[in-house]
Order: structure tokens, then sequence, then C-alpha cells
């Protein structure tokens, strides 16, 4: 991504701002709602339960409601992830982020990885939303990032996504730069996972990243607005 002309607003709508805490109440979700009206972003992203919530307190904005399905391991049915990503579209999100079986990866069984993409994918893209694949890169191989991302490649979901938050690493830039060239411009690269000040996230986006998931998403922006005055 080309940084030189990146402004406060063009980078306020690169993010997923979230909240995924199991703890989160109430006012937690107001304020995350509040702010991403206030700043821009893209979406908030919350759990499936905090779905229509979030889509009454963000009400006319433009701001779109993101949710998860299959999260955090991803060790559940694929019918059960369809029937938690339609459900949650009922409820008024725009876009899913759902995390891969990875034992079907490790034991190399890519024809129910495809299978589990390309029904996921589809059931959004019936009903208008968007998806994101949660590869969870901190559990693979480069191998196994390529492959994945090739298979995505094929199928089209909106995004590839490197974590989930949860697992035992975060993003790396390295990661975001494999994945996007793999998929190209068929699909785009989300970098997630201890993304915290500007410096971790302008080395995302310089790797290729086209969407931010990050719960700091107003101290990155306010870091970003703060250094371009400086100068």
């Amino acid at each position: 991504m080309d940084l030189q002309h990146l402004t406060g607003k063009s980078l306020a709508a690169l993010f997923d701002h979230t909240n995924l805490k199991p703890n989160a109440s109430r006012r937690d979700l107001e304020k995350l709602c509040a702010e991403a009206k206030e700043y821009g972003f893209a979406s908030v992203m919350v759990n499936s339960a905090h779905v229509a919530l979030c889509r009454k307190l963000l009400g006319s904005a433009p701001v779109m409601v993101g949710t998860v399905a299959g999260f955090p391991l991803g060790q559940m049915s694929v019918d059960a992830k369809v029937f938690e990503a339609r459900t949650a579209i009922a409820d008024g999100a725009d876009e899913v982020d759902w995390v891969v079986n990875l034992t079907n990866v490790k034991d190399g069984e890519w024809d129910l990885v495809r299978d589990e993409m390309e029904r996921i994918t589809s059931a959004c893209h019936r009903l208008g939303a968007g998806t994101k694949v949660i590869l969870e890169n901190c559990y693979l191989t480069k191998e196994e990032i390529g492959r994945l991302c090739a298979i995505a490649r094929e199928v089209r979901p909106d995004f590839v996504k490197t974590s989930t938050g949860f697992g035992t690493g975060g993003a790396l830039p390295e990661d975001v730069r494999l994945m996007k060239e793999i998929v190209g411009d068929d699909v785009k690269v989300k970098a997630a996972g201890g993304i915290r000040d500007w410096p971790s996230c302008r080395a995302m986006l310089e790797a290729g990243a086209e969407r931010i998931g990050a719960s700091a998403g107003k101290q990155i922006l306010d870091a970003f607005l703060a250094a371009g005055k400086e100068k």
C-alpha cells in the first residue's frame, strides 16, 4: 500500500475497531460504537451475541458491524459455522470473520478445507455479507499458509486474515507479505493480533494489508495524526 498520501480519514477507514473480550459490558460496546462513529472506522468487530445491539447503537452511521464465527478455535462443524454466520447476518452483521479447522490443515485434508471455505463464503455472499477467513498463522508453516491462500484465491472470500488475537502469536509483516503475494488482487488481506501502535500498523500496511483489526485503533490513529503534525 502506498502510504505517501495516507490521511487520518483514509487510515481510519482501514480499521475494524475490535472488542472480542468475553467480559465486554454494554458500556464497553457503547464506547466502541461511539468511537467508531467519531473516528470513521470501517467497522466494529464484536462477538455474535452483540451484533443486534451494535447495529442499533450505530444507527445510520456509515460503520459496518463485523462479527466472528467458529471463534477463536475453529473446532466445530461446518454446519455450526454456517448457522452462526447466517444468524449473525440476520441480526445485522455486514461481515463475518471465521476460523479454519486447523486439524484439517495439519492432516493435509485440503478437500475438507476447501469445502468449508466454499460453504461459508457462499452462505455469507448469498446473504449480502462479506467474509474473512482467519488462518491463525502462529500455528502454521509457511507452506500451510501458502496452501490456504491458494485455495482462497480460487474460492474468493473477501479477505484472508492472519490471526484471531487469541493464539500464541499475532500478525507478522512477513506473513502478510506472503499472503498478499499469493492471493494477489483477487482477495484482500487483513492483519490482526498484536497491532497496538502506529509503527506496527504501518509495517502491516507496507507489507500489503488492506484492513487492520485492532482494539487500539483510536490510539494508533491519534499517534499517526500527532506524527503528521510534528513534521
